[in-house]
C-alpha cells in the first residue's frame, strides 16, 4: 500500500472526533498537564504562523498524553476585535455573521492538521456567555476600587476612530492599521494595574524561571521602576507648586529652567488671561497632534513654549523659566521635568536653542568648562556650585540632597514607575459593553448582577459609517438609573479587546459553568498552564495583562493561584523571500514562475526573507500545501526546519524532503508489516543484535530528551537518523534479529506519533494492533544500551590529530596509553622524542606532549 494522505487523514480526523478521544476531564489520580497556544483572531484563514504555533503545542500534548499525563488542550477564538467591525462596514454585513462565518471556516482548517483539541471546550469571546462573567468581573473590580473614570490625553487613531492604550503604540502607530497616533482629551475607564507593580516586577525578577528572559526584560523595562525624589517647586508670585520626579537630586543645584508636558494640567493656569494664552495654546494644539513615541525620539527636534512665568528653584532660589516641551511626558513621573542642560543631553540642546543658562555642577578629574563645552556631562564626578554639598561624590550627594529637601518640606524620596494604569475603553462597536449607567443625580452605576449580560444591539453597518455605534443606538443608550430609578444614559464605550483575552485560559477549565466565570475548584486543578505558546510581540500586552488579571481575580477569591503560565514558548515566526512585478506589484510565490510574473512575464524581483504577510503576498496556504502533501508533511516540514524560538525560513525543498522522510518511514514499515504477524525466532545477542538496540534505544533517549527540552527540530533529525539506521540494519539482518527488527519499528511509529499522527495510527493499524497508538504509552529506553562496548578515541600529539583507536569502553588509562603509542602514525611523530605529559580525557582523547 503506498502512502497516501489523502485517504488516511480524514479517516483518522473522524475516528478521533467521534472517539471524543482528546476530551477531557478533572481527574486527581492523574498529573495533569494543561498546555496552550494563544488563541487566534478569526480572520478568516489560519496561516503558517498559526500552523507553526499549533503543531509545537499539539506535538508536546500527544507526547504528555502518551505518557500517561491527564492533557488538557483546548481552543478557542479571540473574537472581538476592529477588523470585524471594519470587515462589516466596507461589506455592509454584521460583525457576527463576518466572525461566526470565520471561525466556522478555520476551525475545519484547524481539524484538518490533526491537532489534539478538546472542541467541547471551544469558546468565543464574542459569545455573550462569555461577555457576561467579563462584565461581572469588571464590577466586582470597581467594587474593589481598582476600577476608576477620568478624563485625561489619551493616545488616538483617526483611522480606527477609536482610543488606544500606550502598549499598542508602536512607534508612533497604531499596532492594528499603521496610522500615526494623536492625543485627545477623553472621558476613559482605567484598571489600576500600578497596583501591582511591585508584585509584576517581583515575580518577573526571579520566580518566572520557565519564561524566556528577553520577555522578563521586556516587562521589568515597561514597568519601570525607578528610585529617585519629588522635588517641590514654588510657582513664582502665586501660592502654587510644580512637583517634579528626578533620578538626579545631586544635579538640583544646576537647574535653570522647567519644561513641562502639554498635557500637563497647570499648563492651562499658567497660560490663562496672559498675552502668550493663543500663541501658547496653538503650540499645544500642534504638539498633541503627534504621538507620544516619536515626541521621545532623541533626534527629533526638541520644541518648546515660553510660558512668561517661573519656577524658583528650592535650594539655589534662583528663577528658572517654565517652558513647554514637545519631549516632556505626563506618562512618566509628574509630567514635568527640572532641566539640567549641563547635564542631561535633551536639555543642553534645548538650552542652546533657546538660550537658557548650563550651570555645572558636577565635575569629573578633567574640569568642565562652559566656554568649551559641546555635549552635556553626563558622567559620574565631584560636585561644586552645591554649596554645602560641594566636594561631594555625585553618587553620595543623591541621598544627602533628598534627606536635605526632606528636613526642610522641600521634598521627599519617592519610587516612580513608567508603568501607567490600563485604559479600557474603546469609541467603537464590536467589543464587551462596559456594564455602568451614567446618572446625573448617581454618578456612574453598576448594572445589577441579575441583568447581565449587557448585550450588543443590532446595529446597521455601512460603508459610510462614522465614530462610536453604540452612541447613536437611542433605544440602548437611554435607560433608567437602577439607583435612583431617574432618566440615565448607558455607557456606550466597549471594553478593550486584551481584556477578554487576560482570562480565557481560566474559562477554558469549565467553559459551561453558568454560575461563575469558572469553576474554582477546577480551576485550581488545571492551573497554572504548564506550558503556553506564542509570539513575544505580546510580551508587553497580552502577556503582562494576564499577569495582571489573574492577581486580581486570586484577590477577587476567584482562584488561589499568583501567576498564569509555568512556562512560556515564545516560537519564531515563519519567513519567506518576496516577489515583486514591475507592472502588478507584489506577487503570490506561485505566480512568478522561471523568475517571471505569470500575469505579464516581465522580471520578478526576488526581495530579502522576510515575516510572511498578506500586505506582500510572500505567503504559504497551508489549505493547498496540505492538499499536495498531506498535514502530516506540513506539521513535520514546519516542526524541523528551526528551533521552535527561531525565525522559520521556508523552503519548498524542504517540504518535499519531509514527505519523502515520511514516504520512507512508511515503506520501511511497509516492508516489514508482516513480522507483527509471524512467528519469530527468539532474538540471538550478537553484534548486529547489539547494534539494533544500541541504535533504538539511542533514538528513544534523543526524542524524548529532546521534547522535554522543547528542542523538536534535533527530535526529528534523530529520527530521520535512527529510520537511516533502520534501513542499513534491514539490509543485513537474518530471521533470528526479527523480533528485535519487529520492536526497534513498533518504537519508530511511537517516536514519529506525536509529530505526524495520521501516518503513525495507519501503521500501528496495518501492524494489527488494537486501539490507538495515541492512547499507547510511550517508548522507554534503557540506558545501557545507549553506550557502545567499544568506541573511538582520538589520539594528538602536541594538541594534533595523529590517529584513532578502537578501545572498550572504560578500559584502564595505562593500557589505553600502550595502544596509543603503538598506532603506527603515532609512532612516526613520537619515535625518537621525550614524552613529558599523558593526557587522558575518558572515553574521547589523548594527548601525548613530547619534545
Amino acid at each position: 500500500m503506498k502512502y497516501n494522505p489523502a485517504d488516511i487523514e480524514t479517516k483518522w480526523q473522524k475516528i478521533w472526533e467521534d472517539k471524543k478521544l482528546f476530551k477531557v476531564e478533572k481527574d486527581e489520580s492523574k498529573e495533569k498537564f494543561y498546555c496552550l497556544e494563544m488563541f487566534p483572531y478569526p480572520s478568516g484563514k489560519i496561516h503558517m504562523g498559526h500552523v507553526r504555533n499549533y503543531a509545537i503545542g499539539d506535538v508536546i500534548s500527544r507526547y504528555k498524553f502518551m505518557q500517561g499525563l491527564n492533557v488538557l488542550h483546548p481552543m478557542g477564538w479571540d473574537a472581538f476585535g476592529l477588523p470585524a467591525e471594519n470587515a462589516a462596514i466596507e461589506n455592509s454585513t454584521h460583525p457576527a455573521v463576518w466572525t461566526k462565518s470565520n471561525i466556522s471556516y478555520m476551525k475545519e482548517q484547524l481539524k484538518q492538521l490533526g491537532l489534539s483539541y478538546d472542541w467541547d471546550r471551544d469558546i468565543a469571546t464574542c459569545d455573550p456567555e462569555y461577555y457576561r462573567w467579563e462584565q461581572l468581573i469588571f464590577i466586582k473590580m470597581f467594587e474593589k476600587g481598582l476600577i476608576y473614570k477620568k478624563k485625561s490625553h489619551l493616545n488616538w487613531c483617526d483611522d480606527c476612530n477609536t482610543v488606544l492604550a500606550n502598549e499598542q503604540v508602536e512607534e508612533g502607530a497604531c499596532w492594528r492599521c499603521g496610522q500615526d497616533v494623536a492625543i485627545k482629551e477623553l472621558d476613559g475607564w482605567y484598571l489600576k494595574i500600578t497596583e501591582y507593580a511591585d508584585e509584576l516586577l517581583e515575580y518577573a525578577n526571579d520566580k518566572l524561571p520557565g519564561w524566556p528572559n528577553k520577555v522578563l526584560t521586556m516587562q521589568k523595562n515597561w514597568i519601570g521602576k525607578s528610585y529617585g525624589a519629588e522635588i517641590n517647586f514654588q510657582i513664582k508670585d502665586t501660592d502654587e507648586k510644580i512637583n517634579v520626579f528626578t533620578t538626579r537630586p545631586d544635579t538640583l543645584f544646576g537647574a535653570t529652567f522647567m519644561s513641562v508636558a502639554p498635557e500637563h494640567p497647570i499648563v492651562k493656569t499658567l497660560l490663562a488671561g496672559t498675552d502668550k494664552e493663543a500663541e501658547g495654546t496653538a503650540f499645544v494644539d500642534s504638539i498633541l497632534k503627534e504621538d507620544k513615541i516619536n515626541r521621545m525620539d532623541d533626534d527629533k527636534e526638541k520644541r518648546g513654549f515660553f510660558t512668561g512665568k517661573y519656577v524658583t528653584n528650592p535650594v539655589t532660589g534662583n528663577d528658572m523659566p517654565i517652558y513647554i516641551a514637545n519631549f516632556v511626558l505626563m506618562d512618566y513621573g509628574t509630567g514635568a521635568v527640572m532641566a539640567v542642560p549641563a547635564h542631561d543631553q535633551r536639555d543642553f540642546e534645548f538650552a542652546k536653542k533657546y538660550g537658557c543658562d548650563l550651570k555645572i555642577v558636577i565635575q569629573p578629574k578633567e574640569e568642565l568648562s562652559l566656554e568649551t563645552m559641546v555635549e552635556a556631562y553626563t558622567g559620574a564626578g565631584t560636585l561644586v556650585n552645591s554649596g554645602q554639598f560641594d566636594g561631594t561624590d555625585n553618587d553620595s550627594a543623591k541621598k544627602s540632597i533628598v534627606e536635605f529637601l526632606d528636613n526642610e518640606g522641600l521634598g521627599k524620596s519617592t519610587i516612580n514607575y513608567r508603568l501607567r494604569d490600563w485604559q479600557i475603553s474603546r469609541q467603537r462597536y464590536w467589543g464587551s459593553p462596559i456594564p455602568f449607567i451614567n446618572c446625573d443625580k448617581c454618578g456612574s452605576v453598576p448594572v445589577p448582577e441579575a441583568e447581565l449580560p449587557v448585550k450588543l444591539p443590532d446595529v446597521d453597518f455601512n460603508p459610510d459609517m462614522r465614530g462610536n455605534p453604540l452612541d447613536k443606538v437611542e433605544s440602548f443608550k437611554n435607560t433608567t438609573c437602577p439607583k435612583c430609578g431617574g432618566a440615565a444614559t448607558r455607557e456606550t464605550d466597549t471594553m478593550d479587546t486584551f481584556m477578554e483575552s487576560s482570562w480565557y485560559f481560566m474559562r477554558y477549565t469549565s467553559p459551561h459553568c453558568d454560575t461563575a466565570p469558572f469553576d474554582k475548584d477546577k480551576a485550581n486543578y488545571w492551573m497554572n498552564v504548564d506550558q503556553y505558546i506564542g509570539g513575544i510581540e505580546h510580551a508587553i500586552l497580552h502577556l503582562l495583562y494576564s499577569r495582571f488579571y489573574t492577581k486580581v481575580l486570586r484577590d477577587l477569591g476567584y482562584i488561589d493561584i499568583d501567576e498564569p503560565f509555568n512556562r512560556l514558548l515564545t516560537q519564531g515566526m515563519v519567513c519567506k523571500e518576496t516577489y515583486k512585478c514591475p507592472e502588478h506589484g507584489w506577487l503570490y510565490p506561485e505566480e512568478s514562475v522561471d523568475g517571471k510574473c505569470s500575469k505579464c512575464n516581465s522580471d520578478v524581483a526576488v526581495g530579502r526573507v522576510e515575516k510572511m504577510s498578506k500586505s506582500k503576498r510572500n505567503v504559504v496556504d497551508p489549505n493547498k500545501l496540505i492538499q499536495k502533501y498531506g498535514a502530516d508533511t506540513a506539521r513535520l516540514f514546519i516542526l524541523f526546519a528551526s528551533p521552535p524560538e527561531r525565525e522559520l525560513e521556508w523552503s519548498d525543498s524542504g517540504v518535499e524532503g519531509s514527505f519523502r522522510f515520511l514516504n520512507r518511514v512508511w515503506r520501511l514499515i511497509q516492508n516489514n508489516i508482516e513480522l507483527f504477524n509471524s512467528e519469530l525466532p527468539a532474538p540471538v545477542e550478537d553484534e548486529l543484535s547489539k547494534e539494533l538496540l544500541f541504535h533504538t534505544n539511542v533514538a528513544v533517549k534523543k526524542v524524548t530528551e529532546d521534547i522535554d527540552r522543547y528542542q523538536l527540530n534535533t527530535a526529528v533529525a534523530a529520527m530521520m537518523e535512527f529510520v537511516n539506521n533502520l534501513y542499513a540494519i534491514e539490509a543485513k539482518m537474518g530471521d533470528e534479529h526479527k523480533a528485535l527488527f519487529r520492536d526497534s519499528i513498533l518504537s519508530l511509529m511511537k517516536l514519529i506519533a506525536p509529530f505526524t499522527p495520521h501516518a503513525a495510527e495507519e501503521l500501528f493499524e496495518m501492524a494489527g494492533f488494537e486501539g490507538l497508538i495515541s492512547r499507547s504509552s510511550w517508548p522507554e529506553f534503557d540506558e545501557k544500551h545507549t553506550q557502545k562496548d567499544e568506541i573511538t578515541i582520538a589520539v594528538q600529539v602536541n594538541g594534533k590529530l595523529r590517529g584513532q583507536i578502537e578501545i572498550a569502553r572504560d578500559l584502564d588509562k595505562e593500557t589505553i596509553f600502550e595502544i596509543a603509542l603503538a598506532n603506527e602514525n603515532v609512532v612516526k611523530h613520537t619515535e625518537g622524542k621525550d614524552i613529558f605529559k599523558k593526557i587522558y580525557v575518558p572515553n574521547k582523547l589523548i594527548n601525548f606532549v613530547v619534545k
